[in-house]
């Protein structure tokens, strides 16, 4: 089975909210981590990401951190990573 989608989110970042609504709608399955909730998952984000920005996103070993929608989509069909 391959490696789930994690989304690290703030809850009230305004890019968060539309990143989960986006793979959402596309039918993409994935684990929310709230960074402000789990410290830990805030220093995992950043030692992965190399940044404290969210959203953030990881899956299969490739990263994406503080994006936006058109940047999300790009990234998820450049790397074909299809609704799972």
């Amino acid at each position: 089975m391959a490696a789930p989608l994690k989304l690290y989110v703030k809850t009230w970042c305004p890019w968060c909210i539309t990143a989960r609504q986006f793979l959402q709608k596309l039918g993409y399955r994935f684990e929310e981590i709230d960074v402000e909730a789990d410290r830990n998952a805030y220093a995992e984000m950043i030692r992965l990401s190399g940044q404290s920005y969210t959203p953030t996103l990881t899956v299969d070993g490739k990263l994406l951190a503080d994006f936006g929608p058109d940047e999300l989509g790009d990234f998820l069909k450049k790397n074909q990573i299809e609704p799972r």
